[in-house]
């Protein structure tokens, strides 16, 4: 039965009827939808009548202007980003740009500024057929995938890498964030850390959830409580950051250890080290989420979770690549983890 709210909305005008209303309707995703209509062999037989059955009996007439966008190849690919100041998203790029110059295409790089408002003004307006594809690192803001999905809907393929919606049925390609948290907090703890404090950014964030999750997981294996105020989120500010990491570390029971999630907390940690007089790693040992080339020259050197940057961009541009030399609007649903690895430097001792 087509629901009444559909009804009501749609069978006025017919030309309303899009894959994302049948998606929503049937409760699958876009993704799913969209190959059932394709009469891909990835779906079932009863998901595909299903689909095509409701599609029937809504007059579902596939968008042509969009396929014909799909056809007429621009030869670019989107690359949408939080920022690139960030070392890790640097070196993501060049692992893009390296597959993406031996195929022939041009790279556009997008800034949402960890803004979602502006991912969703680029993310509509490559609806025009700009890009033939697009790899994206979503925005510390970004909860709802609405504007991912209606990007779907219009054929375009997307790959998400190092920060994914877990929702979207898509290829990812992500790093080992759990273990290589749960690795930093053992280190610490076997280097006689008491108080791990947890520094972070965009909680909501898939990396960001599981990076905690690691942390928390290390500290009750080693029956070690999991205190909810060690977890110091900063407001990706960087006066405020500075100032909520040092009340931190001014407390009397103050932190003897901090894992820094995201690079840039790391940095600030050791300017608050050293307004605050604590030696690293004397008072304070520091792990920190970093690509920083710079790590090892840093005093003390920085202990990092080194992350595959260039590796992540190349396989995340290979599996687009792939998907759009078999024309296909839905790259395979599929996760694509390659660890990252604990470079132990003086930061820690």
């Amino acid at each position: 039965m087509v629901s009444e709210c559909l009804k009501n909305h749609y069978f006025c005008d017919m030309s309303n009827i899009n894959i994302r209303a049948l998606a929503k309707e049937l409760g699958l995703s876009v993704g799913t939808v969209s190959k059932a209509l394709r009469d891909s062999h990835e779906i079932s037989a009863g998901t595909k009548k299903k689909v095509q059955d409701l599609a029937r009996k809504l007059n579902y007439v596939p968008n042509p202007y969009a396929s014909s966008l799909r056809r007429r190849k621009s030869k670019t690919i989107a690359v949408v980003l939080p920022e690139v100041a960030n070392s890790f998203f640097s070196l993501a790029i060049d692992g893009i740009e390296a597959v993406a110059q031996e195929k022939g295409y041009h790279v556009l790089i997008y800034l949402t500024h960890e803004n979602l408002l502006k991912e969703e003004a680029i993310l509509q307006d490559f609806q025009s057929g700009r890009v033939d594809g697009v790899l994206l690192s979503v925005s510390g803001q970004t909860t709802g995938i609405d504007h991912i999905r209606d990007l779907f809907a219009k054929d375009m393929p997307i790959v998400f890498f190092d920060r994914v919606c877990e929702d979207v049925e898509t290829t990812k390609v992500i790093t080992d964030d759990f273990e290589s948290a749960y690795k930093a907090t053992q280190f610490l703890i076997e280097k006689g850390c008491n108080h791990i404090g947890f520094l972070c950014i965009s909680p909501g964030l898939s990396i960001t959830i599981k990076r905690m999750q690691g942390y928390k997981k290390a500290l009750s294996d080693h029956q070690r409580a999991v205190d909810p105020s060690d977890i110091i989120i900063c407001p990706d500010d960087p006066d405020k950051n500075y100032t909520t990491i040092r009340n931190a570390l001014e407390q009397e029971d103050r932190f003897d250890g901090i894992i820094a999630a995201i690079e840039k907390l790391s940095i600030t940690t050791y300017l608050v080290c050293k307004e605050l007089r604590l030696s690293i790693p004397g008072d304070v040992k520091v792990v920190g989420f970093s690509n920083l080339s710079s790590a090892a020259i840093l005093n003390p050197s920085l202990t990092t979770i080194t992350q595959p940057a260039f590796e992540m961009g190349k396989a995340a541009a290979s599996a687009l690549f792939k998907a759009l030399k078999k024309d296909s609007s839905m790259p395979a649903n599929e996760c694509i983890v390659i660890p990252s690895t604990l470079i132990v430097r003086d930061s820690t001792g």
